[in-house]
């Protein structure tokens, strides 16, 4: 590691140092010791790799300039002038914009006329510019008799070895301009070709033996002169000094200084707006309509992970929307936490009791947590229903549907649409040429995929509109989902606690209903038509539902008076009371299985009818039929014939058979990569970590010792209280700490932030950052 480097880095603020964590957010995770250690880890391939890939088009162009030609600022400049990269004065910004960005992420140090790329870049770009290898790697298999005839044949006659000869005189741009003079047309325009990239191609036999005074073909031509190199049996490659001369100097074709623009359609903000809340409403909606639906009827658990397809089409179905949507719904409620499975021995999709919680919460802060959890989320549910490499089904919910680009591609594809003027809707190809632009290292099929997945699923969760961003989208990707769900909020539609109840057994709800009632109408009747009001139609199978889960008729007809807006009509009334009185006059219990009804006449209905003979029925008293089937057989095959039997207990108390809700655990926390990248105050105490590392690395000193005295001791009450005055001072405390053993030891703390029962604090008497649970600090007291 070069010693000059670790000296730059040294000499940066910690502002600088702080900005420097927060764009390349890995080098301080775990954090290094000191300066050194920091330097070190930020030339390694891999960190390199990700910080190249996070520059733009026109910083990457200033990167892999220097990387081919180092010089003065002012030969820098004209250099990307060459390059068409538009006017002086764009380029001037440009460049400085570039350099700054470069000096932030210590891609680049020391200044004009010093400036130099960071250790390790250099290799990190090869091949830089879509340029190919340079004269001396293309032909280092080659037998150097084979490189002497290429000698011989372009009249370069010497002494020393041959590839390095060859070296010297391709690195002479005249001898390479004498040479390409030679060619004939077509040869020409076969490394035209390969001049901007890709510098490489296929060619039969490319290790074949020619002469220059036997070329017969245009590829022969260039292989004899040592135009083109042979790298392969079929492969052959266009040396970096001849490419550079067919460029003419200049590395890059078409360079820009500012993005390409985003074309599309016009619209009108406040409408885009309006528009994208109704589709947040209908989101959240549509999640809490799935968790009721699965709580009642949970889909199993595939063995091999995932929902099952008939399960994945009869959810659309309920849900009433397309099956693609339908797997985007189920994969963010189960990123949200709101699902999961557990249940029986062989698994199934149940809410959690998180979604208790999430259900009684106003609807914009439902809508911030699950626009949060998509936005996170390292999964595509946009793969749902496709193949995998080995034509394997990938289902929803699916292991295999985790993708570490995912939630990279989406924050990025949703920062353009922010970037977009105010009620654009840009199309999805000008959207695919600026993150082109932004990201020209992260190339590949999967970005236009997942940035299609993208635009489509932010205009289905309510993040745009009329595939305009929206005001609380914007909130959101700029300040989260507290800002998203107050900018959300006077846009939502108010819910209505009242229905319409008509005589033809339908009831029409004029708006959203609020939860409660939602929930409630769902069970007692089913949905004939949705859109700006909902039609919900009852029958005898519906009010049958309501009087399994436990209600009896008059809860249920005061339920409906409650929240009608009209009287109950009379139909209806008959319809609740009809089922009422047939409801429970069947028990059935276990003998195996037994039907017990205070009406004997019942019973011989039951008896003779032959639809009851597999059922293997005996009679044992006048109002007591018994069964070999299981109580659970018996109940369905009785509904099947007609009737409406309930499950009775032991003690002859009715059994409610259809539990309104059923829960599994809420899945542990997982841990995501955050939009808006690490919090300001871990990398402010991930810095003073690694100042006094270094300090006491510098001058081999041992940490700060603990003060001598008791181990402080105080009220939790008063801990607490010092404890958040000390963060926002940002000042220093001693405080007495149990260990794991017991033991009480004390530290001196510089706090940064506290929760979850926990204070993340720089720890001075171990020069490292440390989590310390709050219940085992005994105490604070001030440093002297």
């Amino acid at each position: 590691m070069s010693e000059t480097f670790t000296e730059w880095l040294r000499s940066r603020t910690d502002e600088q140092l702080r900005a420097l964590a927060m764009s390349r957010p890995e080098l301080i995770t775990p954090v290094p010791a000191h300066v050194t250690g920091l330097a070190s880890r930020a030339g390694t391939p891999s960190a390199l790799g990700r910080a190249l890939d996070r520059l733009d088009r026109f910083a990457l162009a200033v990167a892999e300039t220097l990387a081919l030609s180092p010089g003065p600022l002012p030969d820098l400049r004209a250099r990307l002038l060459r390059c068409g990269a538009g006017s002086a004065s764009e380029v001037d910004q440009a460049l400085d914009r570039a350099l700054e960005r470069l000096r932030t992420m210590a891609l680049v140090h020391g200044s004009d006329p010093a400036l130099r790329l960071a250790p390790g870049v250099t290799a990190a770009l090869d091949p830089p510019a879509g340029l190919g290898p340079p004269v001396a790697d293309v032909f280092r298999h080659h037998a150097p008799e084979a490189v002497e005839v290429i000698l011989e044949d372009i009249s370069a006659p010497g002494r020393g070895a041959p590839r390095d000869r060859l070296a010297k005189l391709f690195a002479d741009p005249a001898n390479v301009r004498r040479l390409l003079g030679e060619i004939s047309p077509q040869a020409r325009a076969a490394l035209d070709e390969l001049a901007w990239g890709p510098s490489s191609g296929r060619v039969p036999n490319a290790r074949r033996e020619v002469r220059l005074a036997g070329a017969q073909s245009p590829i022969e031509e260039l292989l004899a002169r040592g135009l083109l190199g042979a790298t392969g049996e079929e492969s052959v490659a266009l040396p970096r000094e001849v490419g550079l001369v067919l460029r003419d100097g200049c590395l890059h074709r078409d360079l820009s200084p500012v993005p390409p623009s985003l074309d599309g359609i016009p619209r009108d903000q406040d409408r885009a707006d309006r528009t994208a809340a109704g589709q947040a409403f209908g989101f959240v909606r549509s999640v809490e309509e799935l968790c009721e639906l699965w709580s009642v009827e949970a889909p199993g658990v595939l063995r091999t992970g995932g929902l099952a397809v008939r399960d994945l089409k009869r959810t659309a179905q309920s849900l009433d929307v397309p099956e693609w949507a339908a797997a985007f719904i189920v994969e963010i409620t189960h990123a949200a936490g709101l699902i999961a499975s557990g249940g029986s021995v062989d698994g199934e999709w149940l809410p959690t009791s998180g979604y208790d919680t999430w259900r009684v919460r106003a609807t914009e802060d439902r809508w911030g947590t699950l626009a949060a959890a998509w936005l996170t989320s390292d999964r595509a549910p946009g793969l749902a229903g496709g193949r995998d490499e080995k034509d394997r089904l990938l289902n929803a919910l699916h292991p295999d549907l985790r993708r570490s680009a995912a939630a990279e591609v989406r924050g990025k594809t949703l920062a353009v649409l922010v970037s977009a003027e105010p009620g654009l809707a840009p199309s999805a190809e000008s959207v695919l040429d600026r993150l082109a632009w932004e990201q020209p290292r992260r190339r590949g099929g999967f970005r236009t995929e997942f940035t299609e997945f993208t635009l489509r699923e932010a205009e289905l969760i309510g993040v745009t509109g009329l595939g305009a961003m929206s005001m609380h989208g914007r909130a959101l990707l700029d300040g989260g989902r507290t800002d998203a769900a107050a900018a959300l909020a006077p846009l939502l539609p108010e819910p209505v606690d009242r229905v319409l109840l008509q005589a033809d057994l339908t009831a029409v709800a004029p708006g959203p209903l609020t939860s409660e009632l939602g929930r409630w109408l769902a069970l007692a009747a089913d949905i004939e038509s949705k859109g700006g009001a909902t039609v919900y139609r009852f029958s005898e199978s519906s009010i049958r539902r309501v009087l399994d889960a436990g209600q009896s008729a008059s809860e249920l007809l005061a339920m409906l008076e409650r929240h009608s807006a009209t009287p109950v009509p009379q139909p209806l009334t008959y319809l609740v009371g009809d089922v009422a009185r047939r409801h429970g006059r069947l028990r059935v219990g276990t003998a195996s299985a037994y039907i017990r009804c205070d009406d004997p006449a019942v019973l011989e209905e039951v008896l003779a009818d032959r639809r009851s003979n597999a059922l293997r029925l005996r009679r044992l008293a006048p109002t007591v039929v018994a069964s070999k089937t299981s109580r659970a057989t018996l109940i369905d095959s009785l509904r099947a014939m007609g009737y409406a039997p309930v499950a009775e207990s032991l003690d002859g108390d009715v059994v409610i058979s259809r539990p309104n809700a059923r829960r599994t655990e809420s899945p542990p926390a997982r841990a995501v990569n955050g939009f808006h990248g690490p919090e300001p105050e871990v990398v402010a105490a991930a810095i003073r970590a690694i100042r006094a590392g270094d300090a006491a690395h510098l001058s081999r000193l041992e940490p700060r010792d603990e003060p001598d005295g008791a181990v402080p001791r105080s009220p939790a009450t008063a801990t607490i209280t010092a404890l958040q005055e000390a963060i926002r001072q940002g000042t220093r405390v001693w405080i007495g700490y149990l260990d794991s053993q017991g033991q009480a030891t004390s530290r001196i703390l510089e706090p940064a932030r506290m929760e979850g029962g926990y204070l993340t604090a720089y720890d001075e008497t171990r020069a490292a950052i440390h989590r310390f649970a709050l219940h085992r600090i005994t105490g604070v007291a001030d440093v002297k």
